[in-house]
């Protein structure tokens, strides 16, 4: 009879065992960000959900794949999740880049209504390729950092301006820079280097990166939001049952809505990390204020051209909120 029991027990435990799935989530951030805590936290939160039967790992800092593979990974299958920037797929299909449009949207406000307006079409574009959006949070405003003082739009000519996506390449050229494609976890390194003298990034990323080691000048231009995607093949997400998927959607909601508070509260905090770090902290000049506009109007015009009727059903509907 012991033995007999013993066996259920044995059969119970592996069918268990292989009603468990486990998806690895790669992330090409670093992981002290907000983004990636935020991601650990919905993960947490989906076991918690689940009662383990959906086990989720992040792997940040491009651990697993870096930040360019990762929807890739997604949509060929070799990874069931991921978390990217979807603007850094802007050279794939121009819709991807609304979020980084320069000076459209200009705060969080503004931002949001943004990504309202735009989500329902990026989903449609990533679904045809078999990827399912789970949620998407903002980094905090683009701004200006420089290892040497930015008195003037002159200042740029000639320098080398880190970019991470085709807006912020055409950004360097515009203002007569030499564009560098680096991504963030080499940032550091770069400028220690001087591979690159001049950047846009957010005030989060300066300060989690500890940026102020090597830049000492930072102008809160806050010229756009852009976001982060989290994302599931969608073959995965239909493998798990009803009651799974459900608390993989509410899990990725709480995680929208938490991460957009976060972000914010992190873009206050990271611009007084610079500071309390000797990072001189100032508004843009006039010259730099003018040139930015500038570029911004030419880049939305550029945008609209390039994205069809889709991008202009994008920014008509944000006008119109």
């Amino acid at each position: 009879m012991k033995s007999f029991v013993l066996g259920l027990t044995a059969i119970a435990f592996a069918s268990t065992v292989s009603a468990q799935t486990k998806w690895d989530l790669p992330g090409g951030y670093g992981s002290n960000t907000f983004q990636t805590k935020n991601l650990e936290q919905f993960a947490a939160d989906v076991k918690a959900a689940t009662g383990g039967k959906l086990l989720i790992t992040v792997h940040p800092g491009g651990s697993l794949f870096k930040q360019p593979e990762i929807k890739r990974a997604i949509q060929t299958g070799l990874a069931p999740a991921g978390e990217f920037i979807i603007s850094g797929l802007a050279n794939e299909n121009p819709l991807f880049g609304a979020d980084s449009i320069p000076f459209l949207a200009t705060s969080y406000a503004d931002a949001k209504r943004l990504y309202e307006a735009a989500k329902p079409v990026q989903a449609k574009v990533l679904a045809a390729q078999g990827i399912k959006m789970l949620f998407s949070v903002p980094w905090p405003g683009q701004s200006l950092y420089s290892v040497k003082p930015i008195d003037s739009a002159d200042d740029f000519k000639g320098t080398k301006m880190r970019a991470y996506n085709p807006a912020t390449t055409k950004i360097a050229q515009m203002l007569g820079a030499s564009p560098v494609t680096i991504q963030l976890p080499e940032l550091g390194q770069a400028l220690a280097t001087g591979a690159a003298s001049n950047f846009l990034t957010s005030s989060a990323s300066g300060a989690d990166g500890k940026l102020y080691e090597q830049v000492k000048y930072f102008y809160p231009v806050n010229g756009w939001l852009p976001r982060n995607v989290t994302a599931v093949s969608q073959k995965a997400f239909d493998a798990l049952d009803k009651a799974t998927q459900d608390a993989v959607l509410k899990a990725a909601a709480d995680a929208e809505a938490r991460g957009w508070k976060a972000s914010e509260q992190v873009d206050t905090d990271s611009i007084k990390i610079l500071a309390d770090n000797g990072v001189k902290v100032a508004p843009p000049s006039a010259s730099v204020k003018a040139a930015l506009q500038k570029i911004g109007e030419q880049m939305t015009a550029d945008w609209l051209a390039s994205a069809g009727a889709d991008g202009k059903a994008i920014v008509d509907a944000y006008r119109k909120q």
